[in-house]
């Protein structure tokens, strides 16, 4: 898999408005669906210990990541492709909406309106899993990174059924993608001229 053409790279401004255009939409399909199926939506409640929970975890899926990374040339160059588009135009100070909109937006569609519609059991944590990973394959090539993602959405599923309770989740998710958008620019950065 070779970086993208430059024909095919976004401008940071393109980025910044993908992305809030995405977390828009998305927060609008999770209201939309919780209203028309008249379904609850997990509660998110502040518990401190909750949140430094979702750091652990967020810490935990970023050393698997990176494992992951250094010994898996597959999942290596599907990150690599993804993240290069989606983080090279962005300053560093970008990376906070690259945390902050996917992860509120993702979790509160995904774990906080998508599980409870499906079952907050084991099947629903499968299924919205299934769902978010799709989310981020980009093509048949970025299976490794879309695998992963729904790993990393079965975790964060599971940690929401368990808690009952979205603080954790969005925690995780916020930070996995700062530390992985983080690691990322650290080391491409390095690399530039």
């Amino acid at each position: 898999m070779t970086s993208p053409a430059p024909e095919d790279v976004l401008s940071r401004q393109q980025i910044l408005l993908a992305v809030a255009c995405t977390a828009i939409a998305l927060l609008i399909g999770a209201k939309l669906w919780q209203r028309v199926g008249a379904i609850p939506q997990l509660p998110w409640r502040w518990q401190p210990e909750l949140a430094i929970a979702g750091l652990g975890v967020a810490i935990g899926v970023l050393l698997l990541s990176r494992l992951c990374y250094q010994l898996w040339p597959g999942y290596r160059q599907s990150s690599d492709f993804y993240l290069a588009i989606v983080l090279k135009p962005l300053t560093w100070a970008d990376l906070l909406w690259i945390g902050l909109l996917p992860g509120l937006s993702e979790e509160l569609l995904f774990r906080g309106v998508a599980l409870p519609a499906i079952g907050l059991n084991w099947q629903g944590v499968l299924i919205s899993s299934l769902l978010f990973g799709s989310l981020h394959l980009g093509g048949r090539s970025q299976w490794p990174y879309a695998l992963m993602a729904t790993g990393v959405g079965f975790v964060l599923g599971w940690t929401a059924v368990e808690t009952g309770n979205l603080l954790l989740p969005i925690t995780a998710h916020i930070c996995i993608n700062w530390g992985s958008a983080l690691w990322w620019k650290l080391d491409h950065d390095r690399d530039r001229p």
